[in-house]
């Protein structure tokens, strides 16, 4: 199941809107065959693996890391296929939260005689999915904040330099979360203040840059930068308000952006709730969002982070340098976002700090 979760993690960021999942198929003690779910959502895990397998399924254990599905829709069901395949066992991690699936897909397999054993490293393949399973659950997908910062909490110095606070390592693990993520977001402040590419620069992972989400709710982002200029090479949407200027609009489509109107919130700015579904009806369940101080605070602010991902380089900076996040209105202790640690790791000579949302 170890060796599955890991196919799975190759599709992290290239198969929404559906699950990323490992198939490794054993017959005899040998590995026949094994799969992940392909760019764009297929073909399935198990498919790839009972075509490698062949005629060695027969008789063969199946090791899945989500519950194979039951429906048919541009695929006829995985678990009807394993079935065929004469798969005699089947060990599944996790049940798939969709309707369509949910438990289905284990009961037509043990209605035909497959054994079935769940549970098997639950809470790994869980999190392995967690963007899936929230944008079944509750509409939205998984917001990651990714910062970096010195100890004392600073990402640039009051003059705005901030290249590079963390070393290369950590640039690199960086870009690996690019990639495994399916859009990448800043606010309106970061595209124009350091008019980035917002690509992975990894080599063999160039092609597993996410969709680029500017939220600019006046759009103001030049038709000049980098974000437009590439818009037809690579996948790039801003979000604004309703009602936004039609010649404004009409230029940025011009050049290859997708503009999505979201209402206003409270204060007038856009509705961050409303943006993320509006995400996850086209299909998104995993969002990084890279910056800057406003957006990271308006989010943190309307509880709406699930993972945090802090880079520490080993400085202090001071009052004078500017806060990872801006000021949102903590008067009390009990106001402040709660988040639980999941890991830890050196990164070269910077710290890599994981947390979830409490």
């Amino acid at each position: 199941m170890r060796a599955a979760l890991a196919l799975a993690r190759r599709g992290l960021g290239t198969v929404w809107p559906n699950p990323a999942v490992g198939c490794v198929i054993v017959n005899g003690g040998r590995v026949v065959g094994r799969g992940w779910t392909q760019p764009g959502g297929r073909p399935h895990a198990e498919t790839e693996a009972l075509a490698m397998a062949g005629d060695a399924a027969r008789g063969a254990t199946v090791y899945v890391t989500l519950e194979p599905c039951a429906h048919h829709g541009k695929t006829p069901p995985c678990a009807e296929a394993l079935i065929k395949a004469g798969i005699t066992r089947a060990v599944v991690a996790v049940q798939d939260p969709d309707d369509r699936v949910a438990g289905k897909g284990v009961a037509m397999l043990a209605r035909a005689g497959i054994k079935v054993v769940e549970g098997m490293l639950e809470a790994e393949a869980t999190e392995l999915n967690a963007g899936f399973f929230q944008r079944v659950g509750t509409g939205r997908p998984l917001v990651t904040l990714k910062l970096a910062s010195t100890l004392d909490g600073r990402i640039a110095t009051h003059s705005g330099e901030s290249k590079w606070i963390t070393g290369e390592p950590a640039r690199m693990a960086s870009h690996l979360l690019r990639a495994e993520n399916d859009v990448i977001m800043v606010g309106s402040g970061t595209a124009l203040h350091d008019d980035p590419d917002l690509t992975c620069r990894l080599n063999g992972l160039e092609e597993h840059s996410p969709v680029r989400v500017v939220v600019d709710g006046r759009l103001r982002l030049p038709l000049t930068s980098r974000l437009v200029a590439t818009a037809n090479d690579i996948p790039t949407w801003v979000l604004t308000l309703d009602g936004c200027d039609p010649a404004r609009r009409e230029a940025f489509e011009d050049a290859g952006v997708d503009v999505v109107e979201i209402p206003a919130g409270a204060r007038g700015s856009i509705d961050l709730e409303l943006a993320l579904q509006a995400l996850s009806e086209s299909g998104v369940t995993r969002v990084l969002v890279e910056g800057g101080a406003h957006l990271s605070a308006a989010l943190l602010q309307a509880g709406l982070v699930d993972r945090l991902i802090w880079f520490r380089s080993p400085r202090i900076m001071g009052g004078d340098g500017l806060p990872a996040a801006q000021a949102f209105g903590i008067d009390h202790l009990a106001q402040t976002p709660r988040f639980e640690r999941m890991d830890i790791r050196p990164v070269g000579d910077d710290v890599m700090e994981t947390y979830s949302r409490l």
